[in-house]
């Protein structure tokens, strides 16, 4: 985690977490034993990018999507261990604007102390597209869940957080941050982006093969897989409006953000780590079934 006297010393603006004790735990000690218990204990069985130098990732509470997130940011530890910065492309759930938002300064609190901004990183990608909006952040958790893997694994790491909305999207402008990272010489980055897959259920209003099992299984195996191809393929054209027509993702412009960024870095596939649903994690953790399921899947690249 970062120097705990980081927020006294440079009395900065902190943005305080707004979902622990919800997605994750509240204190440290709840939180480091959520990650030990989500972090893999076998490497994985797909071949690793050499280096890996970005990923999508889930950001439901830890207990349904914490193990695939975890699995994702070891995968970059296992071959980036030295990470500076993490970029991290969120889902724009309650951020209304058509720019990306960019948290720009200060540093993100969680239980496991500040998170500090790499602010003249910050300010590259405001220059790039980006506007200055700390306050979209505030009550959005798909970038603030993705944070304590950052600090326990890579505990030197600063961040930029940036919510993409589907709003008024530019394929252009992970290209542009790609293009800018690719002369970086002193300072390794690793871009995120955070998105959950289908949101499948009457809860959810979307029911378009019905309820019951056979549903679920569409929504998994042909509606979050449509999306994922898309995913792995790089496909940033089509990902937004994929997502838009079909349902299957609510952090499509992250994810479309992140494959321009790493095709501008040389990047050409993803690498599936592993997909799932709640109603499976459900099922396996707690024997309960639902009609209501989201996906999540975790890709390297």
């Amino acid at each position: 985690m970062q120097d705990g006297k980081l927020k006294g010393k440079l009395k900065m603006t902190v943005r305080k977490p707004a979902v622990a004790g919800q997605f994750y735990g509240a204190s440290a000690a709840e939180c480091l034993e959520e990650i030990r218990q989500c972090l893999p204990t076998e490497p994985p069985a797909a071949e690793l990018p050499s280096p890996v130098i970005g990923a999508m990732v889930p950001h439901a509470g830890w207990i349904f999507s914490g193990d695939l997130a975890a699995l994702a940011f070891q995968a970059v530890r296992q071959t980036n261990p030295d990470v500076d910065t993490f970029v991290i492309f969120g889902a724009a759930h309650r951020y209304l604007d058509s720019a990306a938002a960019v948290y720009d300064r200060g540093a993100w609190e969680t239980p496991l102390g500040l998170a500090a901004i790499d602010e003249p990183l910050a300010a590259d990608i405001i220059d790039l597209g980006g506007r200055t909006d700390p306050q979209a952040h505030r009550d959005e958790h798909s970038i603030e869940v993705q944070i304590p893997f950052i600090q326990h694994l890579f505990p030197k790491a600063k961040i930029v957080p940036i919510i993409v909305p589907v709003a008024g999207f530019d394929p252009q402008f992970g290209t542009r941050i790609g293009e800018m990272l690719s002369q970086l010489k002193d300072k390794h980055v690793v871009c995120i982006a955070s998105t959950d897959l289908t949101h499948y259920g009457p809860r959810y209003g979307f029911c378009p093969e019905g309820v019951g099992p056979s549903a679920l299984q569409w929504a998994s195996e042909v509606n979050d897989m449509q999306f994922i191809d898309l995913a792995l393929r790089m496909e940033t054209d089509k990902i937004v409006a994929e997502a838009m027509h079909k349902g299957n993702a609510c952090g499509p412009a992250a994810v479309a953000t992140l494959t321009s960024t790493v095709r501008a870095i040389g990047r050409s596939h993803g690498v599936l780590l592993a997909h799932t649903t709640s109603n499976d994690v459900l099922l396996k953790r707690f024997n309960q079934t639902s009609d209501e399921s989201v996906g999540y899947a975790a890709i390297v690249y």
